[in-house]
């Protein structure tokens, strides 16, 4: 886990990182990941929100992956 916070996402276009952003808060990670993907998901995007914590894989768009 990070002091910046405990949920990462993460947000890649065609292999090359792009952006990354850290909450406390499952509730707000998520709610920034569903805005994420509403402004940069396309085809070339891989964006995924991990608990650092667990390290489980919270929510991956596209959900193929």
């Amino acid at each position: 886990m990070d002091d910046a916070g405990r949920y990462r996402l993460t947000l890649t276009l065609d292999g090359r990182w792009v952006m990354d952003g850290w909450w406390w808060r499952e509730d707000t990670a998520t709610s920034q990941f569903t805005g994420i993907v509403g402004k940069h998901g396309r085809p070339g995007a891989l964006i995924i929100l991990v608990d650092t914590g667990t390290g489980a894989e919270l929510h991956t768009w596209p959900d193929e992956v």
